[in-house]
């Protein structure tokens, strides 16, 4: 809907559409790099506000993460030759080997994917490209520089936005708006007593031209108000927006994924694209707007640029499942398939070029941290040249049920914050007694005892059980307060921890 000044008119009692709310903007940029000011006990520091214990491997991680801020101050002849010393992390599931991973990249604010090794399979086998992790570590890191970008030039498109938003709003005059010089004012002549005088009505027509403009400025500035108020949210404006042409019905060759992986796009950025115009509420418009604008100050080459050097430097790779094609050694007949797999990842760990849709990328450098839980097969299984790139063993410990207390308090992100935050949200206090966490994590120990021992993750379905009556009563009935203690955790959970059959209730 296009908004004319006779709606506005001089008066400041506007009549706006509906009321909105502004948009928020968040001026939380991104994570920081603290690799090069934390050294290695203080990175051990920080990972010890999320992850209980383990030691041991956050020492590894931590000499792993400072190494690459030490490497980037060696002299440029010795630089190259300092390669990553990659780790393998053993240890059951649940103790915490990819929150290590994940929480390290987080905090270096460096690129970092998480694969499992089992999907990757060689030329012949059904399964993924080797590569094709690479190429998801640029696409990371191209929309971490991106984002970055964009955070820095976020409040002025906003305000680019804001101004072309204003001018769907208040289009300017046709003739203004259609580049044309406004028609020369006529002169006029009068005839007074004493004779025929003539007289020019430039001057009256420039006058009457500022007052208009003038009026205009005033309007748009009343506008501008209501905006930013968020009075106009519902409004209707006509956007235009470009569409990449539809490629859906062309015929494309088949191959392999390293062979048409950026065909698509290729021929998306070689056709046109069209124009189309969208009717669409103001709030819906100013996110348009903005992006568009932001697409305008981003530059997409520099992006481009610094996420491969980013990628090339500081990327770390999170190989899960390691031990799922480590095939026991000296069996009868080769597993082809699980080596195969080992000989693919060879020459991406060891160090080579890949090619991706931004360009070439050297893996010399990635940081690779491979994990698993070696109940069956053991790390020797593996072939020795893929051993040899993992130079660094650290062999987690099980977690106990002192852990699993600490893990229930201690930690941010700690459960029992996460399920006191989820029912806040209804209204309802909840409180967890010091003894009714400690039966939370006895029951939890007793049941990884006594079945499949899956670590924290047990703590998960233990509290869903706990708090399975009280989720479902929320917010119809329900306490103002709640309070959990040992005699409701064990009034709640007797069932499972009386019945053998315990998968019928956990699992």
């Amino acid at each position: 809907m296009v908004m004319r000044e006779s709606e506005l008119g001089e008066s400041t009692e506007l009549e706006p559409g509906a009321d909105g709310t502004p948009l928020a903007v968040d001026g939380n940029g991104g994570e920081t790099d603290w690799s090069g000011e934390l050294t290695p006990r203080q990175i051990v520091s920080e990972l010890d506000k999320y992850i209980v214990g383990q030691e041991a491997a956050k020492r590894a991680v931590a000499i792993a993460l400072r190494n690459r801020w030490r490497r980037q101050r060696v002299p440029d002849d010795l630089r190259e030759e300092i390669m990553p010393n990659n780790i393998i992390l053993i240890g059951p599931t649940g103790v915490g080997k990819t929150e290590i991973a994940r929480r390290l990249a987080r905090l270096a604010a460096a690129p970092f994917v998480k694969v499992e090794a089992s999907k990757f399979t060689e030329v012949g086998y059904v399964g993924r490209d080797v590569e094709s992790m690479i190429r998801d570590l640029v696409d990371v890191a191209v929309n971490m520089v991106r984002d970055e970008r964009e955070a820095e030039v976020e409040e002025l498109a906003q305000q680019q936005a804001e101004e072309r938003l204003l001018d769907l709003l208040l289009p300017a005059p046709a003739a203004e708006s259609a580049g044309t010089e406004p028609a020369r004012p006529t002169r006029a002549f009068i005839v007074g007593r004493d004779g025929a005088a003539e007289r020019s009505a430039e001057d009256a027509g420039e006058g009457a031209e500022q007052r208009l403009q003038e009026r205009r400025e005033r309007t748009r500035e009343k506008l501008r108000s209501l905006l930013r108020d968020g009075k106009l949210e519902d409004r209707m404006v006509d956007v235009e927006v470009s569409q990449s042409a539809p490629i859906e019905n062309l015929m494309l060759p088949v191959g392999g994924e390293g062979m048409d992986f950026n065909l698509t796009e290729m021929l998306q950025d070689m056709m046109p694209r069209r124009k189309k115009r969208r009717t669409v509420s103001v709030s819906e418009a100013r996110r348009i707007l903005i992006q568009d604008e932001l697409d305008k100050l981003v530059d997409m080459d520099e992006v481009v640029n610094e996420a491969l050097e980013r990628t090339e430097d500081m990327g770390i790779i999170f190989l899960d499942e390691i031990d799922k094609v480590a095939g026991e050694r000296g069996s009868a007949g080769p597993d082809v398939s699980r080596e195969g797999v080992q000989r693919d990842l060879l020459p991406i760990v060891e160090g080579s070029t890949v090619q991706t849709k931004y360009g070439m990328v050297r893996t010399d450098h990635v940081l690779f941290i491979a994990a698993g839980a070696f109940h069956v097969s053991k790390p020797s299984d593996l072939i020795p040249e893929l051993q040899g790139r993992f130079p660094i063993r650290v062999e987690l410990q099980p977690l106990t049920e002192a852990d699993f207390v600490r893990i229930l308090r201690e930690p941010r992100n700690a459960l029992l914050r996460q399920y006191s935050a989820l029912v806040s949200t209804e209204g309802v206090s909840l409180d967890f007694t010091d003894d009714g966490v400690r039966e939370i994590a006895r029951i939890a120990a007793e049941v990884n005892r006594r079945m499949e021992n899956i670590g924290a993750r047990r703590l998960h379905t233990v509290l869903t059980t706990l708090l399975d009556e009280l989720l479902f009563d929320l917010p119809e009935q329900a306490q103002p307060r709640t309070t959990i203690d040992a005699g409701l955790v064990r009034e709640r959970l007797k069932s499972i921890a009386d019945d053998e059959d315990l998968r019928k209730y956990i699992l």
